[in-house]
C-alpha cells in the first residue's frame, strides 16, 4: 500500500493569562441597553442570570504590560518547546486574531507590522523562508489557519507550519455591555507537520462556510453602551440572540459535513472541542447535532469545556482547548492514540468551520 502526506499536529502550547477575574469584579460596573438606556436590574440579579446562561463564572485578563503578539508568543514558544521544534524549520508562522495589538493606555489597533512578525522576532527566528502572516477570521480564525495549513502540506508546498490563535478581548469589551462580562484574553498554539502514512492520520476532512448575506454584522464594532461615556472607543458589539439562532440552525450541519467528508462513523467520534462562546449555545449545538445522526441520549463526557473559568477568548479558545486536552490538563478528558476528534467554531461574518482529526497512533 503506497503512502500519502497527512498533516498531524506534532506539538501544543498555550498562555492562559495570569490575571483572574471573577464575575463579582463586575458588581461596581453601570450597565445600559444598546439604545443608552441604564438597566433597571441589580447588578447581582443580572450577573447571576448571566452566569446561568453563559457557564462563565470568571474568565483571564493579560497584565497591563501586555500586548497580543506577547502573549501569541508565549504559546508559540510553548508549543515549539513541547514538540522539540527548531524555529529555523518553519515554513510558516500564522496568527489568527481580530484586532491587532492594543495597548492598556492607548486602546488603537496596531496591525503593521503584523503580528506574525512580531512573534517571529520575538522568538528569534531569521530564516527569511519561514514566511509569517496574519489571519482575521472572526473567531474561527485559528481552526481556518489550520485549514489553510493543511492545503500548503498537502500541496507540498510546506512540512512544517506554527499555527497561533491569540486575543486580548479585555482590551475591546464596552464595561458598560453586560456582553463584556463574555470576553477573555489568551493565546493557544500548535505546530502542524508533514507526515507520511499508510492510513489516514491527522487532519482527514474540512470544511468552511461564510453566512454574510444577512449575518455579516451580527459581531461589529461599536461605540460605548453608556451615552456619556467620555473616550470615542470602539467596542465589539454582538446580537446574542440573532446569532445563537443562526450557529443552533447551522453549527451542527457544518460539523456533520466534515464528518461525512471524513468517512468516520459518528459514533467513532470520540471528542468535540467546539469554540465555546456560552454554555447554553455550545450544549444545544451539541444536543441538535445528535439529533441530526437520531439519537437522543447525548454521549457523556464527549465535549470538554474551558469556559466556565476561561470565559470567551476568540480565536483562542479552540487552540487553548486542544493544549489542556491533549496534556491531560482537563479533568475526565485523556487524549487516545488512534481516537478521532471534531473541532469547529462560529464567530464574526458569520464564519463557520469544523475539522476531523485522527489522533496519531
Amino acid at each position: 500500500m503506497s503512502k500519502e502526506y497527512y498533516s498531524v499536529i506534532t506539538g501544543s502550547g498555550s498562555y492562559i493569562p495570569t490575571r483572574r477575574i471573577s464575575n463579582e469584579d463586575f458588581i461596581q460596573n453601570t450597565f445600559f441597553d444598546a439604545d443608552g438606556n441604564k438597566l433597571e436590574k441589580q447588578n447581582d440579579e443580572i450577573i447571576t442570570k448571566f452566569s446561568d446562561i453563559t457557564g462563565i463564572f470568571e474568565r483571564r485578563y493579560v497584565t497591563a504590560d501586555q500586548v497580543t503578539s506577547d502573549i501569541a508568543y508565549l504559546a508559540a514558544k510553548d508549543a515549539l518547546d513541547s514538540s522539540n521544534t527548531d524555529g529555523e524549520t518553519l515554513d510558516y508562522i500564522i496568527v489568527a486574531h481580530n484586532f491587532g495589538d492594543i495597548k492598556e493606555d492607548n486602546r488603537r489597533s496596531e496591525f503593521v507590522p503584523a503580528l506574525s512578525s512580531r512573534v517571529k522576532h520575538q522568538l528569534k527566528i531569521k530564516n527569511p523562508d519561514a514566511v509569517a502572516y496574519d489571519l482575521p477570521f472572526g473567531c474561527a480564525g485559528w481552526l481556518q489557519a489550520l485549514i489553510q495549513s493543511d492545503f500548503y502540506i498537502r500541496s507540498g508546498a510546506a512540512k512544517k507550519i506554527l499555527v497561533i490563535g491569540a486575543e486580548t478581548l479585555s482590551r475591546i469589551a464596552d464595561p458598560h455591555d453586560r456582553d463584556s462580562m463574555i470576553y477573555g484574553d489568551g493565546a493557544g498554539a500548535v505546530i502542524l507537520e508533514s507526515y507520511q502514512s499508510e492510513t489516514p492520520v491527522g487532519i482527514l476532512s474540512h470544511c468552511s462556510h461564510t453566512y454574510s448575506a444577512e449575518h455579516a454584522y451580527v459581531l461589529k464594532m461599536g461605540k460605548s453602551n453608556n451615552p456619556d461615556y467620555a473616550v470615542n472607543n470602539l467596542f465589539l458589539k454582538m446580537q446574542g440572540r440573532a446569532l445563537y439562532e443562526h450557529a443552533l440552525k447551522v453549527v451542527p450541519q457544518v460539523i456533520k459535513e466534515s464528518i461525512v467528508s471524513s468517512g468516520v462513523a459518528f459514533d467513532q467520534i470520540d471528542k468535540l472541542l467546539i469554540h465555546q462562546a456560552n454554555k447554553k449555545m455550545v450544549e444545544a449545538i451539541l444536543k441538535r447535532l445528535f439529533e441530526e445522526y437520531g439519537i437522543k441520549k447525548i454521549t457523556e463526557d464527549i465535549m470538554p469545556m474551558t469556559i466556565s473559568w476561561l470565559g470567551n477568548s476568540s480565536v483562542a479558545t479552540l487552540p487553548t482547548l486542544y493544549d489542556l486536552f491533549s496534556k491531560g490538563k482537563l479533568e475526565n478528558h485523556v487524549m487516545k492514540k488512534g481516537s478521532n476528534i471534531v473541532l469547529a467554531s462560529v464567530g464574526a461574518g458569520v464564519n463557520i468551520n469544523s475539522m476531523v482529526y485522527r489522533i496519531p497512533e
